[in-house]
Protein backbone atom coordinates (compact mmCIF):
# COMPACT_ATOMS: atom_id res chain seq x y z
CA UNK A 1 0.00 0.00 0.00
CA UNK A 2 1.11 3.56 -0.66
CA UNK A 3 0.08 6.73 1.17
CA UNK A 4 -0.67 10.17 -0.28
CA UNK A 5 2.82 11.54 0.38
CA UNK A 6 5.24 11.55 -2.57
CA UNK A 7 8.30 10.12 -0.84
CA UNK A 8 10.16 9.78 -4.16
CA UNK A 9 10.22 13.53 -4.70
CA UNK A 10 11.68 14.17 -1.25
CA UNK A 11 14.46 11.60 -1.71
CA UNK A 12 15.20 12.79 -5.25
CA UNK A 13 15.64 16.37 -4.03
CA UNK A 14 17.95 15.29 -1.20
CA UNK A 15 19.97 13.36 -3.79
CA UNK A 16 20.23 16.34 -6.13
CA UNK A 17 21.46 18.53 -3.31
CA UNK A 18 24.71 16.53 -3.05
CA UNK A 19 25.08 13.46 -5.33
CA UNK A 20 26.85 13.68 -8.72
CA UNK A 21 25.67 10.75 -10.84
CA UNK A 22 27.80 8.70 -13.30
CA UNK A 23 27.38 9.02 -17.07
CA UNK A 24 24.79 11.72 -16.53
CA UNK A 25 24.23 15.29 -17.63
CA UNK A 26 22.87 16.44 -14.29
CA UNK A 27 20.79 19.18 -15.90
CA UNK A 28 18.60 16.40 -17.37
CA UNK A 29 17.33 15.74 -13.88
CA UNK A 30 15.48 19.05 -13.93
CA UNK A 31 12.97 17.31 -16.22
CA UNK A 32 13.33 13.72 -14.99
CA UNK A 33 14.56 13.40 -11.39
CA UNK A 34 16.50 10.32 -10.34
CA UNK A 35 14.27 7.41 -9.32
CA UNK A 36 14.79 6.57 -5.63
CA UNK A 37 14.72 2.84 -4.92
CA UNK A 38 13.85 1.61 -1.42
CA UNK A 39 14.20 -2.14 -1.90
CA UNK A 40 14.72 -4.85 -4.51
CA UNK A 41 13.66 -8.48 -4.72
CA UNK A 42 14.16 -10.83 -7.65
CA UNK A 43 13.81 -8.89 -10.90
CA UNK A 44 11.80 -6.16 -9.17
CA UNK A 45 12.85 -2.76 -7.85
CA UNK A 46 10.50 -0.87 -5.52
CA UNK A 47 10.52 2.90 -5.06
CA UNK A 48 9.65 4.89 -1.94
CA UNK A 49 6.03 5.22 -3.06
CA UNK A 50 5.62 1.45 -3.34
CA UNK A 51 5.68 1.30 -7.15
CA UNK A 52 7.60 -1.63 -8.69
CA UNK A 53 9.78 -1.84 -11.81
CA UNK A 54 11.31 -4.78 -13.68
CA UNK A 55 15.08 -4.35 -13.74
CA UNK A 56 15.50 -5.04 -17.45
CA UNK A 57 19.17 -4.01 -17.44
CA UNK A 58 20.32 -5.91 -14.33
CA UNK A 59 21.42 -2.63 -12.73
CA UNK A 60 24.14 -2.03 -15.34
CA UNK A 61 24.54 -5.71 -16.19
CA UNK A 62 25.72 -6.91 -12.79
CA UNK A 63 22.77 -8.84 -11.39
CA UNK A 64 22.56 -12.47 -12.47
CA UNK A 65 20.19 -14.25 -10.09
CA UNK A 66 17.91 -11.50 -8.83
CA UNK A 67 18.17 -8.89 -6.13
CA UNK A 68 18.42 -10.10 -2.52
CA UNK A 69 19.12 -13.61 -3.74
CA UNK A 70 18.83 -15.84 -0.65
CA UNK A 71 21.88 -17.98 -1.46
CA UNK A 72 24.17 -14.97 -1.89
CA UNK A 73 22.62 -13.05 1.01
CA UNK A 74 23.09 -15.98 3.42
CA UNK A 75 26.74 -16.34 2.39
CA UNK A 76 27.37 -12.63 2.95
CA UNK A 77 25.72 -12.65 6.38
CA UNK A 78 27.83 -15.63 7.42
CA UNK A 79 31.03 -14.07 6.10
CA UNK A 80 30.35 -10.77 7.82
CA UNK A 81 30.41 -12.54 11.18
CA UNK A 82 33.80 -14.09 10.38
CA UNK A 83 35.99 -11.75 8.34
CA UNK A 84 35.08 -8.56 6.52
CA UNK A 85 38.37 -7.48 4.96
CA UNK A 86 42.11 -7.81 5.28
CA UNK A 87 44.70 -6.58 2.82
CA UNK A 88 45.86 -9.24 0.37
CA UNK A 89 49.49 -8.09 0.45
CA UNK A 90 51.39 -10.57 2.61
CA UNK A 91 48.19 -12.22 3.87
CA UNK A 92 45.41 -14.36 2.48
CA UNK A 93 42.01 -15.76 3.45
CA UNK A 94 39.83 -18.69 2.49
CA UNK A 95 37.28 -16.89 0.23
CA UNK A 96 40.08 -15.50 -2.00
CA UNK A 97 41.81 -18.87 -2.21
CA UNK A 98 38.63 -20.87 -2.81
CA UNK A 99 37.38 -18.43 -5.44
CA UNK A 100 40.67 -18.58 -7.33
CA UNK A 101 40.54 -22.37 -7.24
CA UNK A 102 36.95 -22.36 -8.55
CA UNK A 103 37.68 -19.90 -11.36
CA UNK A 104 40.69 -21.90 -12.50
CA UNK A 105 38.54 -25.04 -12.65
CA UNK A 106 35.99 -23.23 -14.80
CA UNK A 107 38.30 -21.24 -17.07
CA UNK A 108 39.87 -22.70 -20.21
CA UNK A 109 43.45 -23.94 -20.03
CA UNK A 110 46.09 -22.59 -19.53
CA UNK A 111 44.53 -19.89 -17.28
CA UNK A 112 45.76 -20.87 -13.82
CA UNK A 113 46.60 -17.59 -12.04
CA UNK A 114 44.14 -15.05 -10.61
CA UNK A 115 44.92 -11.40 -9.90
CA UNK A 116 42.14 -9.59 -8.01
CA UNK A 117 41.01 -6.00 -8.40
CA UNK A 118 37.81 -4.19 -7.45
CA UNK A 119 36.04 -3.16 -10.68
CA UNK A 120 36.06 -3.79 -14.40
CA UNK A 121 38.19 -0.81 -15.41
CA UNK A 122 40.77 -1.82 -12.81
CA UNK A 123 40.89 -5.33 -14.27
CA UNK A 124 41.55 -3.91 -17.73
CA UNK A 125 44.26 -1.62 -16.34
CA UNK A 126 45.89 -4.61 -14.64
CA UNK A 127 45.79 -6.72 -17.80
CA UNK A 128 47.31 -3.94 -19.93
CA UNK A 129 50.10 -3.31 -17.42
CA UNK A 130 50.71 -7.02 -16.94
CA UNK A 131 51.07 -7.57 -20.68
CA UNK A 132 53.42 -4.60 -21.14
CA UNK A 133 55.48 -5.58 -18.09
CA UNK A 134 55.73 -9.20 -19.28
CA UNK A 135 57.43 -8.10 -22.50
CA UNK A 136 59.60 -5.65 -20.55
CA UNK A 137 60.78 -8.48 -18.31
CA UNK A 138 61.73 -10.34 -21.48
CA UNK A 139 63.82 -7.44 -22.72
CA UNK A 140 61.25 -5.92 -25.12
CA UNK A 141 59.55 -2.53 -24.93
CA UNK A 142 56.12 -2.67 -26.55
CA UNK A 143 54.26 0.53 -25.61
CA UNK A 144 51.17 0.13 -27.80
CA UNK A 145 47.94 -1.88 -27.80
CA UNK A 146 45.35 -2.76 -30.43
CA UNK A 147 41.59 -2.69 -30.01
CA UNK A 148 38.48 -2.67 -32.17
CA UNK A 149 36.46 0.23 -33.51
CA UNK A 150 33.36 0.94 -31.40
CA UNK A 151 34.97 -0.71 -28.38
CA UNK A 152 34.60 0.20 -24.71
CA UNK A 153 36.80 -1.14 -21.91
CA UNK A 154 36.19 1.23 -19.01
CA UNK A 155 36.78 4.82 -17.99
CA UNK A 156 40.12 4.97 -16.21
CA UNK A 157 42.83 6.40 -18.46
CA UNK A 158 44.40 3.14 -19.64
CA UNK A 159 41.01 1.58 -20.26
CA UNK A 160 39.81 4.70 -22.09
CA UNK A 161 42.91 4.64 -24.28
CA UNK A 162 42.06 1.19 -25.67
CA UNK A 163 38.41 2.10 -26.19
CA UNK A 164 36.90 3.84 -29.18
CA UNK A 165 34.15 6.08 -27.84
CA UNK A 166 34.38 9.42 -29.70
CA UNK A 167 33.00 11.48 -26.81
CA UNK A 168 35.69 10.22 -24.44
CA UNK A 169 38.47 10.51 -27.01
CA UNK A 170 37.55 14.10 -27.89
CA UNK A 171 37.48 15.09 -24.21
CA UNK A 172 40.38 13.14 -22.73
CA UNK A 173 42.50 12.50 -25.84
CA UNK A 174 45.57 14.46 -24.65
CA UNK A 175 45.82 12.18 -21.60
CA UNK A 176 45.61 8.85 -23.42
CA UNK A 177 48.05 6.25 -24.76
CA UNK A 178 48.66 6.01 -28.50
CA UNK A 179 46.40 3.05 -29.21
CA UNK A 180 45.86 1.35 -32.60
CA UNK A 181 42.17 1.05 -33.51
CA UNK A 182 41.31 -1.66 -36.04
CA UNK A 183 37.97 -1.80 -37.90
CA UNK A 184 35.88 -4.37 -36.04
CA UNK A 185 33.60 -7.26 -37.04
CA UNK A 186 30.30 -5.64 -36.00
CA UNK A 187 27.62 -7.38 -38.09
CA UNK A 188 25.15 -4.49 -38.19
CA UNK A 189 24.67 -3.22 -41.73
CA UNK A 190 26.50 -6.17 -43.31
CA UNK A 191 25.78 -6.83 -47.02
CA UNK A 192 22.44 -8.45 -47.72
CA UNK A 193 22.68 -12.23 -47.82
CA UNK A 194 25.94 -12.38 -45.88
CA UNK A 195 25.84 -14.40 -42.66
CA UNK A 196 27.30 -13.26 -39.35
CA UNK A 197 30.04 -15.83 -39.73
CA UNK A 198 30.94 -14.78 -43.27
CA UNK A 199 30.98 -11.10 -42.34
CA UNK A 200 33.02 -11.62 -39.16
CA UNK A 201 35.59 -13.74 -40.97
CA UNK A 202 35.91 -11.23 -43.80
CA UNK A 203 36.31 -8.41 -41.27
CA UNK A 204 39.34 -10.13 -39.77
CA UNK A 205 41.48 -9.08 -42.76
CA UNK A 206 41.88 -5.62 -41.18
CA UNK A 207 43.25 -7.12 -37.96
CA UNK A 208 45.64 -9.37 -39.84
CA UNK A 209 47.00 -6.39 -41.77
CA UNK A 210 47.40 -4.33 -38.59
CA UNK A 211 49.27 -7.12 -36.82
CA UNK A 212 51.59 -7.60 -39.79
CA UNK A 213 52.45 -3.89 -39.64
CA UNK A 214 52.65 -3.30 -35.88
CA UNK A 215 53.17 -6.58 -33.98
CA UNK A 216 56.71 -5.71 -32.88
CA UNK A 217 55.51 -2.61 -30.98
CA UNK A 218 52.24 -4.07 -29.64
CA UNK A 219 51.93 -5.82 -26.28
CA UNK A 220 48.37 -7.08 -26.72
CA UNK A 221 45.12 -6.96 -28.64
CA UNK A 222 42.07 -6.37 -26.40
CA UNK A 223 38.52 -7.20 -27.50
CA UNK A 224 35.05 -7.66 -26.02
CA UNK A 225 34.11 -11.19 -27.09
CA UNK A 226 30.89 -11.45 -29.17
CA UNK A 227 29.13 -8.28 -27.88
CA UNK A 228 30.39 -4.69 -27.72
CA UNK A 229 27.99 -3.84 -24.94
CA UNK A 230 28.49 -0.13 -24.31
CA UNK A 231 29.03 0.26 -28.08
CA UNK A 232 25.28 -0.03 -28.77
CA UNK A 233 25.22 -3.79 -28.15
CA UNK A 234 26.83 -4.51 -31.52
CA UNK A 235 27.51 -8.21 -32.06
CA UNK A 236 29.62 -10.59 -34.14
CA UNK A 237 30.35 -14.26 -34.73
CA UNK A 238 32.77 -16.40 -32.67
CA UNK A 239 34.87 -17.12 -35.80
CA UNK A 240 36.51 -13.71 -35.30
CA UNK A 241 37.85 -14.82 -31.92
CA UNK A 242 39.16 -18.05 -33.45
CA UNK A 243 41.05 -16.12 -36.12
CA UNK A 244 42.32 -13.60 -33.55
CA UNK A 245 43.74 -16.34 -31.34
CA UNK A 246 45.54 -17.86 -34.33
CA UNK A 247 46.92 -14.49 -35.42
CA UNK A 248 48.10 -13.48 -31.94
CA UNK A 249 50.00 -16.77 -31.70
CA UNK A 250 51.48 -16.26 -35.15
CA UNK A 251 52.59 -12.69 -34.46
CA UNK A 252 53.61 -13.30 -30.82
CA UNK A 253 51.17 -10.78 -29.34
CA UNK A 254 48.99 -11.23 -26.26
CA UNK A 255 45.20 -11.62 -26.51
CA UNK A 256 43.15 -9.88 -23.77
CA UNK A 257 39.50 -10.92 -23.55
CA UNK A 258 37.41 -8.29 -21.77
CA UNK A 259 34.50 -10.42 -20.53
CA UNK A 260 33.55 -7.96 -17.82
CA UNK A 261 30.03 -7.57 -19.24
CA UNK A 262 29.62 -10.80 -21.22
CA UNK A 263 31.07 -13.32 -18.78
CA UNK A 264 29.16 -15.64 -16.44
CA UNK A 265 26.56 -16.89 -18.88
CA UNK A 266 25.28 -13.72 -20.51
CA UNK A 267 25.93 -15.01 -24.05
CA UNK A 268 24.68 -18.56 -23.35
CA UNK A 269 28.03 -20.06 -22.33
CA UNK A 270 29.82 -19.41 -19.06
CA UNK A 271 32.52 -17.44 -20.88
CA UNK A 272 31.89 -15.99 -24.35
CA UNK A 273 35.31 -17.24 -25.55
CA UNK A 274 34.07 -20.80 -25.14
CA UNK A 275 31.96 -20.37 -28.28
CA UNK A 276 35.16 -20.00 -30.28
CA UNK A 277 36.91 -22.84 -28.47
CA UNK A 278 39.83 -20.61 -27.49
CA UNK A 279 41.60 -19.27 -24.41
CA UNK A 280 42.96 -15.72 -24.20
CA UNK A 281 46.23 -14.84 -22.50
CA UNK A 282 44.30 -12.62 -20.09
CA UNK A 283 40.64 -13.02 -19.15
CA UNK A 284 39.08 -9.98 -17.43
CA UNK A 285 35.99 -10.66 -15.32
CA UNK A 286 33.78 -8.47 -13.13
CA UNK A 287 30.11 -7.31 -13.00
CA UNK A 288 28.17 -10.57 -12.59
CA UNK A 289 30.93 -12.28 -10.62
CA UNK A 290 29.31 -11.38 -7.26
CA UNK A 291 25.73 -11.66 -8.52
CA UNK A 292 25.39 -7.88 -8.41
CA UNK A 293 26.11 -7.44 -4.69
CA UNK A 294 29.66 -6.10 -4.25
CA UNK A 295 32.49 -4.73 -6.42
CA UNK A 296 35.07 -7.32 -7.46
CA UNK A 297 37.10 -8.12 -10.55
CA UNK A 298 39.76 -10.61 -11.51
CA UNK A 299 42.30 -11.11 -14.28
CA UNK A 300 43.06 -14.72 -15.09
CA UNK A 301 46.31 -15.50 -16.85
CA UNK A 302 48.73 -18.35 -17.47
CA UNK A 303 51.60 -19.73 -15.45
CA UNK A 304 53.96 -18.73 -18.27
CA UNK A 305 53.07 -15.07 -17.75
CA UNK A 306 53.17 -15.45 -13.97
CA UNK A 307 56.67 -16.93 -14.10
CA UNK A 308 57.98 -13.94 -16.06
CA UNK A 309 57.52 -11.86 -12.88
CA UNK A 310 58.84 -14.46 -10.41
CA UNK A 311 62.34 -13.47 -9.30
CA UNK A 312 64.40 -11.93 -6.52
CA UNK A 313 62.88 -8.68 -5.27
CA UNK A 314 66.03 -6.66 -6.02
CA UNK A 315 65.55 -7.21 -9.75
CA UNK A 316 62.22 -5.29 -9.70
CA UNK A 317 60.41 -7.78 -11.90
CA UNK A 318 57.40 -7.98 -9.56
CA UNK A 319 54.07 -6.77 -10.93
CA UNK A 320 53.42 -3.21 -9.73
CA UNK A 321 49.68 -2.93 -9.20
CA UNK A 322 47.48 -2.88 -6.08
CA UNK A 323 44.15 -1.82 -4.61
CA UNK A 324 43.30 -1.51 -0.92
CA UNK A 325 40.24 -3.70 -1.36
CA UNK A 326 41.90 -6.30 -3.59
CA UNK A 327 40.37 -9.72 -2.96
CA UNK A 328 37.89 -8.40 -0.39
CA UNK A 329 36.63 -11.36 1.68
CA UNK A 330 32.96 -10.38 1.48
CA UNK A 331 33.09 -9.92 -2.29
CA UNK A 332 34.94 -13.21 -2.79
CA UNK A 333 32.39 -15.01 -0.64
CA UNK A 334 29.55 -13.49 -2.71
CA UNK A 335 31.31 -14.70 -5.86
CA UNK A 336 31.60 -18.22 -4.45
CA UNK A 337 27.88 -18.21 -3.68
CA UNK A 338 27.16 -17.00 -7.21
CA UNK A 339 29.22 -19.83 -8.71
CA UNK A 340 27.41 -22.31 -6.45
CA UNK A 341 24.14 -21.39 -8.15
CA UNK A 342 25.64 -22.27 -11.52
CA UNK A 343 26.66 -25.62 -10.02
CA UNK A 344 23.25 -26.33 -8.47
CA UNK A 345 21.18 -26.11 -11.64
CA UNK A 346 21.49 -25.91 -15.41
CA UNK A 347 21.63 -22.13 -15.61
CA UNK A 348 23.05 -21.97 -19.13
CA UNK A 349 20.19 -23.99 -20.61
CA UNK A 350 17.79 -21.60 -18.88
CA UNK A 351 19.66 -18.61 -20.30
CA UNK A 352 19.42 -19.93 -23.84
CA UNK A 353 15.69 -20.69 -23.46
CA UNK A 354 14.87 -17.30 -21.94
CA UNK A 355 16.91 -15.53 -24.60
CA UNK A 356 14.79 -17.25 -27.24
CA UNK A 357 11.65 -16.22 -25.34
CA UNK A 358 12.78 -12.58 -25.37
CA UNK A 359 13.32 -12.76 -29.11
CA UNK A 360 9.89 -14.36 -29.65
CA UNK A 361 8.21 -11.65 -27.56
CA UNK A 362 9.86 -8.97 -29.72
CA UNK A 363 8.88 -10.67 -33.01
CA UNK A 364 6.22 -8.01 -33.84
CA UNK A 365 9.07 -5.53 -34.32
CA UNK A 366 11.04 -7.61 -36.80
CA UNK A 367 9.44 -5.98 -39.87
CA UNK A 368 8.82 -2.59 -38.29
CA UNK A 369 9.77 0.27 -40.67
CA UNK A 370 11.88 1.90 -37.96
CA UNK A 371 13.74 -1.21 -36.78
CA UNK A 372 17.05 -1.57 -38.60
CA UNK A 373 18.17 -4.68 -36.74
CA UNK A 374 17.27 -7.13 -33.98
CA UNK A 375 20.18 -9.13 -32.63
CA UNK A 376 20.89 -11.47 -29.75
CA UNK A 377 23.56 -13.52 -28.04
CA UNK A 378 22.14 -15.54 -25.15
CA UNK A 379 20.16 -13.20 -22.89
CA UNK A 380 21.62 -10.03 -24.39
CA UNK A 381 19.20 -8.67 -26.98
CA UNK A 382 19.17 -5.36 -28.85
CA UNK A 383 16.75 -3.51 -31.13
CA UNK A 384 18.32 -0.79 -33.30
CA UNK A 385 15.95 2.04 -34.27
CA UNK A 386 16.44 3.91 -37.54
CA UNK A 387 14.62 6.52 -39.57
CA UNK A 388 14.44 4.11 -42.52
CA UNK A 389 15.06 0.35 -42.36
CA UNK A 390 16.04 0.05 -46.04
CA UNK A 391 18.83 2.64 -45.95
CA UNK A 392 19.54 2.25 -42.19
CA UNK A 393 19.50 6.04 -41.98
CA UNK A 394 19.77 6.83 -38.26
CA UNK A 395 17.58 9.19 -36.32
CA UNK A 396 19.10 12.49 -35.25
CA UNK A 397 20.61 11.62 -31.84
CA UNK A 398 19.57 15.02 -30.51
CA UNK A 399 15.94 13.92 -30.73
CA UNK A 400 16.69 11.47 -27.88
CA UNK A 401 14.16 8.81 -28.72
CA UNK A 402 15.84 6.41 -26.34
CA UNK A 403 15.09 8.79 -23.48
CA UNK A 404 11.43 8.88 -24.48
CA UNK A 405 11.32 5.08 -24.45
CA UNK A 406 12.95 5.04 -21.01
CA UNK A 407 10.33 7.45 -19.65
CA UNK A 408 7.44 5.51 -21.15
CA UNK A 409 8.71 2.17 -19.84
CA UNK A 410 8.81 3.59 -16.30
CA UNK A 411 5.07 4.31 -16.57
CA UNK A 412 4.57 0.60 -17.26
CA UNK A 413 6.83 -0.50 -14.42
CA UNK A 414 9.92 -1.39 -16.46
CA UNK A 415 13.43 0.07 -16.10
CA UNK A 416 15.07 0.32 -19.54
CA UNK A 417 18.23 2.31 -20.28
CA UNK A 418 18.58 2.57 -24.08
CA UNK A 419 21.98 3.29 -25.59
CA UNK A 420 21.05 6.19 -27.84
CA UNK A 421 18.51 4.71 -30.26
CA UNK A 422 19.31 1.12 -29.33
CA UNK A 423 16.86 -0.52 -26.93
CA UNK A 424 18.34 -3.55 -25.22
CA UNK A 425 17.41 -6.18 -22.68
CA UNK A 426 19.85 -7.78 -20.25
CA UNK A 427 17.64 -8.88 -17.34
CA UNK A 428 18.52 -11.17 -14.43
CA UNK A 429 18.51 -14.85 -15.38
CA UNK A 430 15.58 -15.57 -13.04
CA UNK A 431 13.09 -13.49 -15.03
CA UNK A 432 9.98 -15.54 -15.87
CA UNK A 433 7.85 -15.71 -19.02
CA UNK A 434 5.21 -13.24 -17.79
CA UNK A 435 7.89 -10.76 -16.79
CA UNK A 436 9.57 -11.15 -20.19
CA UNK A 437 6.26 -10.35 -21.88
CA UNK A 438 5.78 -7.28 -19.68
CA UNK A 439 9.35 -6.09 -20.24
CA UNK A 440 9.31 -6.47 -24.01
CA UNK A 441 5.74 -5.20 -24.31
CA UNK A 442 6.62 -1.96 -22.52
CA UNK A 443 9.57 -1.52 -24.89
CA UNK A 444 7.40 -2.12 -27.97
CA UNK A 445 4.84 0.45 -26.86
CA UNK A 446 7.59 2.91 -25.95
CA UNK A 447 9.17 2.45 -29.38
CA UNK A 448 5.87 3.09 -31.14
CA UNK A 449 5.43 6.34 -29.22
CA UNK A 450 9.03 7.45 -29.74
CA UNK A 451 9.18 6.89 -33.51
CA UNK A 452 5.79 8.54 -34.04
CA UNK A 453 6.91 11.89 -32.68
Amino acid sequence: MTDSIDHNTAWAQRDLDHVWHPCTQMKDHEALPPLPIRSAQGVWLEDFNGRRYIDAVSSWWVNLFGHSNPVITAALKDQLDTLDHIMLAGMTHSPAVELAESLVRLAPEPLTRCFYADNGSAAVEAALKMSFHYWLNRGETRPRFMSLSNSYHGETLGALAVGDVPLYKSTYGPLLLDNIVVPGPDCYGRPEGMSWREHSEAAFAAMETALEQHAAEVSAVIVEPLVQCAGSMRMYDPIYLTRLREACDRHNVHFIADEIAVGFGRTGTLFACEQAGIAPDFLCLSKGITGGTLPLSVVLTSDDIYQAFYDDYAKMRAFLHSHSYTGNALACRAALATLSIFESRDVLTEVRAKGAAMEAAAAPLRDHPNVGDMRRHGMIMAIELVRDRDSLEPFDWRERRGRRIHRHALTEGVLLRPLGDVVYFMPPFIINDDEIEAMVGAAIRGIELAVAG
